[in-house]
This record gives structure tokens, C-alpha cells and sequence, in this order.
């Protein structure tokens, strides 16, 4: 499929037209297509900014959607319908992996390289389409394809270190954990993140991952096991 055929497809599944197509063009190039360009030109500051954008969404769409619900049960239902595995789950259905330029290192990497692109490009998608569409326009996309996945049994699932570690720091210090990028390393379509978790300021934790995620999940796991607590209770 050629460029222009992959961007149209792309403004299909987004239902928008978008006013500058570079923004669609880079939210679905893989960093692996475009290795020793500039970092615009591919999904990595995309996927950075849809990211954040999304989770303020989801937790707006909770809030309302819940009013009963406590916060504990809000931050599951939110890291759930957040996670690698929705997301990934969510653009596979969509058609996104059919719409991802690859570069030649990547196109063996087989389904582990596609999940880690296909929830990147759906956030980099979300994060596209608030720069050339606005907030609402998002806010519909987000709404359109996440909801049916909007579930009070998500609330009940096992708990994610993360929500865990979120949950008894809110509890016992009354503060929140703060996750920070350490480093990257390793070639730029297999990269190794290393990512820390401070809780009122001081380091708790730190782990790696092949996406920020899973890095950030390491070190929230890392931090339970330091402070004393397990992960599914104490």
C-alpha cells in the first residue's frame, strides 16, 4: 500500500480529514521507517502527547459515567481501559496495523513488534488529531472506539502494580507516585527503556521495559517489593 493510500485509511478510521497531513503521515510511521530523520517524523512525540490527552479523557468519561464509584475502582477501570492490552486490542479491530509503515529491521519482529505499534499509533493517532482537530473531535474518537470497552468489571479485575502502588501511597503518605523516564537505549527499533518511580519525592523503584509502559509497570512492581507490600494485597 502506498503512502498516500496508508493516510487515507488512516483519516478513515480517524473520521477526519486532516488540515496538515504530516500529523496523520507521522502518527503512523514507525521510528524504524524513518531511522536518522528528524524525531517528528515518526509516532514517538505523537504517542507522547495522545498519551497524556487520553488518560485525561478516560478519566473525565469515568468520572461521569460512575458517579458511585470510588477511587480506587475509577484508577483500575482507567489503567485497564488504558493499558498496551486495550489499546493494542482496540486498533488491531479498528484496521490500524494495516495503515503502520514499517521499516525493514521491524518487519521481523512478528506480533510482540505489532502490540507495542499498534497502542503506540493509536495514542499517537489521538494526540494527531487533537493538534489538527481539537478537543472534542478527540474527545469523539476517544468516546467512539474506547467505550465499548467501558465496563464496572474492570474495576474487579487483578489489579496492575502500578494501581496497586498508586492505591497505598494514596492511602498511607497521601500522595501520588511520579513516574520519570531514566533513559533509552539499544537501536532505534528495538529499544530498551529504563524508567523510576519517586513517591513524595524520593525514589522508590526502577525497571525496564521494551515500551515506557512496561518499563514504568517494572518499576511500580520494583517499588511494592522495596516498601513491603505485595502486589494483589499486604
Amino acid at each position: 500500500m502506498k503512502m498516500h493510500q496508508r493516510v487515507a485509511a488512516a483519516e478513515k478510521i480517524c473520521g477526519h480529514k486532516f488540515k496538515d497531513r504530516t500529523l496523520i503521515t507521522s502518527a503512523i510511521t514507525h521510528p524504524s521507517a524513518v531511522e536518522g530523520q528528524p524525531v517528528s517524523a515518526s509516532y514517538e512525540r505523537l504517542e507522547f502527547l495522545g498519551d497524556s490527552i487520553l488518560g485525561a479523557m478516560v478519566a473525565t468519561d469515568l468520572f461521569e459515567a460512575f458517579p458511585a464509584m470510588d477511587e480506587g475502582g475509577l484508577t483500575r477501570m482507567k489503567i485497564s481501559l488504558v493499558s498496551g492490552k486495550t489499546l493494542s486490542e482496540v486498533a488491531g479491530e479498528l484496521g490500524v496495523g494495516d495503515v503502520i509503515v514499517f521499516g525493514e529491521s521491524e518487519k521481523g519482529t512478528g506480533a510482540r513488534g505489532m502490540h507495542s505499534a499498534l497502542e503506540n499509533v493509536y495514542e499517537s493517532i489521538v494526540g494527531a488529531l487533537y493538534l489538527d482537530a481539537g478537543y472534542e473531535a478527540t474527545h469523539d474518537f476517544v468516546r467512539r472506539t474506547l467505550s465499548p470497552y467501558m465496563s464496572p468489571k474492570l474495576a474487579e479485575r487483578p489489579i496492575s502494580p502500578k494501581s496497586r502502588l498508586q492505591e497505598v501511597t494514596q492511602r498511607d503518605m497521601r500522595c501520588a507516585p511520579e513516574y520519570k523516564l531514566e533513559g533509552e537505549e539499544g537501536p532505534a527499533h528495538k529499544p530498551t527503556f529504563t524508567s523510576v518511580v519517586l513517591v513524595d519525592g524520593r525514589r522508590v523503584g526502577r525497571g525496564k521495559g521494551c515500551s515506557k509502559k512496561e518499563s514504568e509497570s517494572a518499576a511500580a512492581l520494583d517499588a511494592l517489593e522495596r516498601m513491603g507490600y505485595q502486589q494483589a494485597g499486604e
